[in-house]
C-alpha cells in the first residue's frame, strides 16, 4: 500500500522546522551561545517567534535537537565503518572512531560548539551516552560482538567513564592554538583510553 502524501500544512511545518534548525546552526558558528535567543533564531530563520514556539518550547530544545541530529548522523556513518571493518584489535577500532569524531567536529562547526562547550542538556546528553546509544553504543557492540567480551555491566560503566573523559580531553585538545599541540594531545587521548578500555593481559 502506498504511503499517503504529506499535506501542504505538513510540508510547510517541516520547512519551518528545517529553517529553524538551519538558522540556529548558522548562529552557533558566529555568535556566543549565551547571546543566542529564540527571537534571534526566529529572525534568522525568517519566521515569527510565535511560529517557532509552535515547534520548540525554548532555545535549549532547539540546541538539543541539533546535537542529536548530528550524533545520529555520526553513529550511522560509524556503524557502516565498523560493520565492514576488518579491524581485530580494540585499540585500532577506538583510534579509528576518535579520528572520525574529530574529523566530524571539524566539518560541523555548529555541532563542535555544542559538543565541546557542553551546551547540550544533561537529559539529552545522558540519553546519548547510555548503553546502546550513540558512539558508545557502537563501541559496546564492537567489544561484545567482535572482541567477545562477556561482562556487559562492567563494560557499560567503563564506557561511561571513557566517554566522559574522552569528551573533556578532546575539548582540551581543541583549546590548543597550535595544530601540532592538538594532534599530540589527541594521540595521548587515544593511548589513555585504549589502555583503560583494553588493558594488556598478563
Amino acid at each position: 500500500m502506498s504511503q499517503p502524501r504529506r499535506t501542504p500544512v505538513q510540508e510547510r511545518s517541516n520547512d519551518t522546522v528545517q529553517s529553524i534548525f538551519g538558522a540556529a546552526s548558522a548562529l552557533l558558528t558566529r555568535t556566543p551561545v549565551e547571546e543566542i535567543t529564540t527571537s534571534r533564531i526566529a529572525a534568522e530563520a525568517g519566521v515569527s517567534v510565535g511560529a517557532l514556539y509552535r515547534f520548540f518550547s525554548d532555545k535549549q530544545v532547539i540546541l538539543d535537537a541539533i546535537a542529536v541530529r548530528h550524533m545520529e548522523d555520526f553513529r550511522a556513518r560509524m556503524a557502516l565503518t565498523l560493520a565492514g571493518s576488518a579491524l581485530a584489535a580494540g585499540p585500532a577500532a577506538l583510534g579509528k572512531m576518535i579520528d572520525a569524531y574529530v574529523e566530524f567536529l571539524d566539518q560541523r562547526p555548529d555541532f563542535r560548539v555544542l559538543a565541546l562547550g557542553r551546551h547540550v542538556s544533561a537529559v539529552t546528553r545522558q540519553a546519548q551516552i547510555r548503553p546502546g546509544a550513540g558512539p558508545a553504543g557502537l563501541l559496546r557492540w564492537f567489544m561484545l560482538k567482535r572482541l567477545g567480551l562477556d561482562d556487559p555491566a562492567q563494560l557499560d560503566l567503563k564506557l561511561e567513564v571513557a566517554i566522559e573523559a574522552g569528551e573533556r580531553l578532546i575539548a582540551y585538545a581543541y583549546e590548543q592554538e597550535e595544530p601540532g599541540a592538538r594532534a599530540r594531545i589527541l594521540l595521548e587521548v587515544k593511548k589513555l583510553l585504549a589502555g583503560y578500555l583494553f588493558p594488556a593481559k598478563g
